[in-house]
This record gives structure tokens, sequence and C-alpha cells, in this order.
């Protein structure tokens, strides 16, 4: 048994929340990635990162999702 709080845990995002989220850019519904801690717009082709369990909504944070191709 450990004490420690699991990094997972801490990193969780309240569902209330995303369910009122929007893109900043496009207003359109986005979709969580837990095991990349990020938003997806599928719209801007965006994806917001979350730090610590709070979502960076600012379009000059996000990484852009051709990027990763």
């Amino acid at each position: 048994m450990t004490d420690a709080p699991n990094q997972t845990d801490s990193a969780r995002v309240d569902p209330r929340l995303l369910e009122i989220l929007v893109c900043p850019l496009t207003k359109a519904p986005l979709r969580y990635d837990a095991a990349a801690q990020e938003l997806i717009s599928e719209q801007a082709k965006l994806a917001y990162p979350i730090r610590d369990g709070i979502p960076i909504m600012l379009v000059d944070e996000a990484r852009r999702l051709d990027d990763a191709v």
C-alpha cells in the first residue's frame, strides 16, 4: 500500500468541465484524449494541453494535429 497520490488522479479533469468546454477558435466540441492529456479540436485540427489537471485553452499553446504526422 502506498499513501502517495496517483499521478493520473492529480491530472484528471472534472468531467463536468469537459462537457462545457469548446474550442476557443471554432466553438466546436472537444474530444478528451486521456492518454495524451489533451483536448482535441477536430475542426481546428488543434490539441490543447492539460497541465496538472487544468486545460490550457489558448490557441498559441495548442499543438497542431498535422504536426504529429
